[in-house]
């Protein structure tokens, strides 16, 4: 991120009219050196996987206040084990630091190196991708209410022109625009699924299955599993447990600041609330027993409908 900014610095006295154009050569120069220096870079310890509008932006700017961590170079997540395995391990490396930046200057301590792709936990073939590439990384999940997960999925879809049916036509819709699209990425590795990835609103909110596809792959001592919720209600608690996670030493960043919250209001049916509690209550039963406790959401069976 700090690579980020200082591109941005270079920008800041160029006529506004170029700016854009300008920013966009500086990465693409910046782009550009990465790979030409890619066999000299360093692969990333651990990796946010998800979920989508869980809070990974979040967290990652979180982690990324420690000393010793640091993003991907450009941006908080590169979603190579996703849609874009085909570019090659030299691609991905571009995107991190050499590994002579590894030392903090004046310290004895590696630093630790990690990127967030949400999409990396919902993927069906990312588990195994990065098990052949990332055997030791750590591994971080959060999981939100998988009922207001989408409510904000959708809101997200809308946002970007991604979606153009409203909450429960988008519903009604997803098992027919997801039908055979797992089954093709797995037969075909190449192919990228805009339905999976943009229109998956309930599918992503099964975390049983998206987990259970991570533990054939990983010891569960490589994967953390955390609450969204707890990120925002009590940040210190989780910051610390997770430094543990990381083998981090203990630090207090100055501030913990929410990041791409969800805008705006959607009015959900009361039966559609209903519904869904309903239709993700044997997938928290199960989740329940992966993770060893209930998760927070699972007693809740009734609202308003308004979110």
């Amino acid at each position: 991120m700090k690579t980020a900014n200082k591109l941005e610095s270079l920008t800041k006295g160029v006529d506004p009219r170029f700016r854009k154009p300008a920013w966009r050569l500086a990465v693409r120069a910046s782009r550009g050196y990465g790979r030409l220096t890619a066999r000299f870079r360093v692969l990333p310890d651990y990796l946010i996987l998800g979920t989508q509008r869980g809070g990974t932006t979040t967290l990652q700017k979180h982690l990324t206040q420690h000393p010793r961590v640091k993003s991907a170079r450009l941006s908080k997540g590169v979603h190579f084990f996703d849609v874009n395995y085909e570019r090659g391990e030299l691609w991905y490396r571009s995107h991190f630091r050499t590994g002579s930046g590894r030392r903090i200057v004046g310290g004895p301590y590696p630093m630790v190196v990690g990127e967030a792709s949400p999409y990396y936990l919902f993927h069906p073939l990312a588990p195994s991708r990065i098990r052949s590439t990332l055997p030791d990384a750590k591994l971080i999940v959060l999981l939100r209410d998988p009922v207001t997960r989408a409510f904000s999925h959708h809101r997200h879809e809308v946002t970007r022109g991604f979606e153009d049916l409203d909450f429960e036509k988008a519903i009604e819709a997803e098992p027919s625009r997801l039908a055979g699209e797992e089954e093709r990425i797995i037969d075909d590795p190449g192919y990228v699924s805009h339905a999976h990835q943009h229109h998956s609103y309930l599918a992503r909110g099964l975390y049983d299955i998206q987990l259970r596809r991570y533990l054939d792959h990983f010891p569960a001592n490589q994967i953390f599993v955390a609450e969204s919720a707890d990120l925002f209600r009590q940040p210190e608690e989780l910051y610390e447990r997770l430094l543990r996670f990381l083998e981090l030493e203990p630090y207090a960043p100055d501030y913990f600041e929410q990041l791409n919250p969800t805008t705006g209001s959607t009015r959900v049916e009361p039966s559609t609330y209903a519904r869904l509690r309903e239709y993700f209550a044997e997938s928290d039963e199960r989740l329940s027993e992966i993770i060893g406790q209930q998760p927070s959401w699972a007693e809740i069976r009734s609202s308003d409908g308004k979110h």
